[in-house]
Parts: structure tokens; sequence; C-alpha cells
């Protein structure tokens, strides 16, 4: 026999391989397939990086507008609660001021028909239906000039 220079020998101690008929589904949680510096593809576990933080909210200023509105707010509620109990307390002046203001409509309707009613009734009493007729006024009047002196003369029939 040949001696040689080097020893064949089985190895005892191999690296764990997946076995090729494995499919992702069956890999339990926790364990995945990784590559070693050296090529081999093996089953490791590998530990869980915790998720990103949320980022932390940045305070923003209150806007003016938002503040002027707020401001503005309780005066403007406080303004129209002030005239609700303004009207509460004048709505039986208002009342009787819409009633004497109907009063005054229908006293105004009443003069502008019956003082016509009566100037007619009192001619005719006056005249004491002798047939006299009404009497009728003239006026001339000239002016020479814009800025002249107007004269004039009235004449009874």
């Amino acid at each position: 026999m040949h001696e040689t220079a080097y020893e064949i020998t089985t190895l005892t101690h191999q690296q764990p391989t997946p076995n090729p008929g494995m499919l992702p589904t069956e890999i339990p949680p926790g364990v995945q397939m990784v590559t070693l510096p050296g090529g081999i593809r093996t089953l490791a576990y590998t530990p869980q990086q915790a998720p990103p933080a949320p980022p932390v909210p940045v305070a923003q200023p209150i806007p003016a507008w938002a503040k002027t509105t707020a401001l503005l707010t309780p005066t403007i509620g406080g303004g129209i609660a002030a005239a609700g109990v303004g009207l509460s307390y004048a709505a039986p002046g208002l009342i009787a001021m819409s009633e004497a203001l109907w009063a005054a409509v229908a006293l105004i309707a009443a003069a502008a028909i019956g003082v016509p009613i009566l100037l007619r009734i009192g001619r005719s009493a006056a005249g004491g239906g002798a047939g006299r007729g009404a009497t009728h006024i003239t006026q001339n009047i000239t002016a020479s000039g814009m800025f002249g002196k107007a004269t004039g003369t009235i004449n009874h029939r």
C-alpha cells in the first residue's frame, strides 16, 4: 500500500443545514434562514428588533387668531345674553309702544279722510245754498333780469 501525506476521515460534527424540501411556513417563529461567513446556510434564532419609538410631538405655538377668538367668545356671548335680558325687560314697553303707534296711524288715517269731509260740509253750510260759486284768485308776477325785483298783482273774481 501507498502511504499518503494526508488522511481521510469522516466528519462527525456537521453544521445543521435546513432540509432542502422545507417550506418557509414550516420554519418556527423566531427562527430565520441565515448565511454564515463561510457560505453555509443554516437556521438560527435571531434577536427581535424593537420597533422604532414613535416620534415625540413638538409643541406648536397657538396662533394669534385663535387667541383673539378665544378672548372674544365670552364677550360676544355676554353681549347676546345682556341683549336677551334687556329685551325681556323691555317687552311690555315695546308692546305698549306698538299699540300707541297703531293708534297714531289710525288717527292720521282718520284725519286724512275726515278733515276734507269737514271742510266740504263747512263750505256748503257757510254758503247757505244761494248758488254762490267758488272764489278765484289770479296772481301775475313779473321780474326783469336774473336778480331783478319782482312785481305782481292779485285779482279776485
